[in-house]
């Protein structure tokens, strides 16, 4: 627990420490309340529904930017094998890169709060929604980052590991759009649903907590956890 804590404080001061965590929280805020102001008001109603709709494709592009560093950056400054001859278990280093990453995350999230301020200063929206919204997108989030953690591993490249990440989070999101489902067979229609991101997300978003929801993010944050702790073990193999 000590070396997973030492890890998770080392990766999240990292954020801080240059100022492109500041300018990723700003661009990401103001572009995010642009989006979703822009249609408010045309609307007409005091709803968030247009700002989480737009969220699984704002992650899409800037999770990735949080995960490209944190192995590939590793492997470039050489830092990788330092690491990985300290006294700490791969599975300690893995979470805590990826909860210093989900943390950061969060906090990002969580101060898009005036937006909730101003929906509730102009009507009265039920609340059900925009706090199942919320815990959807954190775990969403907390998917993409898995995602983008374990493709940041298999490569030194900052720029490679971002589009890669980009690429296998955008094919998990589309898999259950329309498009997709009207093209292939009846019986993979439930499977390529329940296989997508953002469908996930759209259910949870509705309000109502569906255990199947819940199974399948932790069931992914899980698969590329456990497949980034295997590569690390493969490293130190070779």
């Amino acid at each position: 627990m000590r070396n997973f804590y030492a890890i998770f404080k080392k990766e999240f001061k990292s954020y801080f420490n240059l100022p492109i965590a500041y300018i990723y929280i700003t661009v990401f805020l103001v572009l995010s309340s642009w989006l979703y102001l822009r249609t408010f008001f045309i609307i007409g109603q005091a709803s968030m529904r247009s700002f989480f709709s737009i969220m699984p494709w704002m992650f899409l592009f800037f999770v990735p930017a949080i995960t490209m560093r944190l192995w590939a950056e590793e492997k470039k400054l050489g830092t990788m094998e330092m690491l990985m001859t300290l006294p700490v278990k791969d599975h300690e280093v893995v979470l805590g890169k990826f909860f210093a990453s989900f943390c950061f995350l969060s906090l990002t999230v969580l101060l898009s709060f005036p937006l909730i301020i101003t929906v509730y200063a102009l009507g009265n929206p039920d609340g059900g929604p925009i706090i199942g919204s919320y815990l959807g997108l954190l775990l969403m989030g907390a998917a993409y980052l898995a995602v983008g953690l374990f493709i940041s591993s298999l490569t030194e490249n900052q720029i490679i590991a971002f589009i890669i990440s980009i690429v296998v989070i955008f094919a998990l999101i589309i898999v259950g759009e329309d498009m997709v489902l009207f093209s292939i067979p009846d019986f993979l229609v439930p499977v390529f649903s329940y296989l997508s991101l953002s469908a996930h997300f759209s259910s949870i978003g509705r309000g109502v907590i569906d255990s199947r929801d819940l199974v399948y993010y932790f069931s992914v944050i899980g698969f590329f956890l456990y497949l980034n702790v295997r590569k690390l073990e493969t490293g130190k193999w070779k």
